[in-house]
């Protein structure tokens, strides 16, 4: 049962200054924290792109979608810095899809913000991370799971909060083949995210012995919500098949497919059974807490875009309390460094890999009302660890710009 806000902010109270003692006590010179150590400022840069005229979005996102998750992490960085002499300030800007993102980006670096996170679309992300003004800033991308930004569109001054869309795809594909199901029906959407994510659904079957046999993509012109009682059973008639996976990033389609199928088969996906970093009914590891105190502060639930927001400020500030300074250059090099961890609430502790600038992370696979699994799966060994199996690996990694590293 989920703890109750008043309750879970007493705990989580407790808990951090428990924590902040344990620093204390924990560091030579623990004396010097009476010492003020500094101001941290931490730049949100938001952009939302308009959905396609022919997606009706059933669940409108908050107005506050991800910047919550922001200020919620802003708070609990206070929270620990109170003890340190730490203050953490958030700068956001909200840049409309035809917006100028450079200019925003020059706004955030002119206030004194080393740290951005970028809450935009990859092709944003990558023109920002060009940018010369973004030669001394260490950007979080947040949400855009392009793997391109991993690979050879990477850059040093770039991490990755964000799980990958071939983190995505192992994750699930992981689930599939433990389930025994190892034989895919791909249904591509007609969007270009759509062939990226169906991309990484045919690496992982490749990866993981799996085997898609059969593709169709969806070009259907009609109003789907009308005519999927109709179209469906026949647009899926296809050779035998233990799961349909879908890729449809914008959710033009994707939905109507349960449940309408031509054979009785499972949707998994980017609808169905979905590869996600969060989920409303999520509670293990101490989500129900997190969960609990997001709710009384802005009164929804946690939303995955949330929870993205929220790591990458909990990043610097998990930085910040580990090296008990305030200096960006300082708190960069810890972040990058392989001494960096942190938890998330997903049962093992994040870190970066220095090869591409990506977070380990696990991925919770969920239904509409409920987490039914989180990958890596039992079995799925990885020399370094078991989180290293999602995604590109060291050896495979087409990332250049961070050159040799150690893992």
């Amino acid at each position: 049962m989920m703890t109750k806000p008043c309750l879970s902010g007493l705990l989580r109270s407790a808990s951090l200054a428990a924590l902040a003692v344990v620093l204390l006590a924990g560091t030579p010179g623990a004396g010097a924290a009476a010492q003020t150590v500094g101001e941290i400022r931490i730049g949100l840069l938001s952009q939302t792109p308009e959905p396609p005229p022919s997606v009706a979005n059933p669940d409108e996102p908050a107005a506050d979608d991800g910047l919550a998750g922001a200020n919620l992490a802003i708070a609990d960085n206070n929270t620990t810095g109170k003890f340190l002499k730490q203050t953490f300030l958030l700068d956001s800007v909200e840049v409309p899809p035809d917006g100028d993102t450079a200019a925003a980006l020059r706004e955030l670096a002119g206030r004194g913000d080393r740290f951005v996170i970028v809450d935009a679309p990859g092709t944003t992300v990558e023109a920002l991370s060009k940018l010369p003004e973004a030669r001394n800033l260490l950007l979080l991308n947040a949400n855009a799971p392009d793997d391109a930004l991993r690979g050879s569109a990477c850059a040093a001054n770039l991490i990755h909060v964000a799980p990958s869309r071939a983190m995505l795809a192992d994750a699930l594909g992981q689930y599939l083949v433990k389930k025994r199901w190892p034989r895919w029906f791909l249904v591509t959407g007609r969007r270009p995210e759509d062939k990226l994510y169906a991309d990484a659904i045919r690496r992982t079957a490749k990866r993981f012995g799996a085997q898609i046999v059969a593709e169709k993509e969806w070009t259907a012109e009609s109003d789907v919500n009308r005519t999927a009682e109709s179209e469906i059973p026949v647009f899926t008639q296809t050779k035998a098949y233990d799961v349909l996976v879908v890729a449809d990033e914008v959710g033009e389609f994707g939905d109507y497919l349960s449940y309408r199928t031509a054979d009785p088969r499972p949707v998994a996906g980017t609808q169905g059974l979905v590869p996600t970093v969060w989920h409303r009914t999520h509670e293990q590891w101490g989500a129900a807490q997190l969960q609990s105190r997001f709710k009384a502060a802005a009164k929804r639930p946690m939303t995955a875009r949330d929870h993205n927001d929220w790591t990458a400020v909990r990043v610097v500030g998990e930085a910040a309390a580990r090296t008990r300074t305030a200096d960006p250059d300082r708190l960069i090099a810890f972040i990058q460094s392989p001494d960096f961890t942190m938890s998330a609430f997903r049962g093992a502790p994040l870190s970066l890999r220095p090869w591409d600038g990506q977070l380990r992370q696990p991925v919770l696979l969920a239904a509409d009302r409920s987490v039914v699994s989180v990958s890596p799966q039992e079995g799925f060994l990885h020399p370094r660890t078991e989180l290293d199996s999602l995604g590109y690996d060291q050896p495979e990694t087409l990332c250049k710009t961070r050159g040799k590293t150690k893992p």
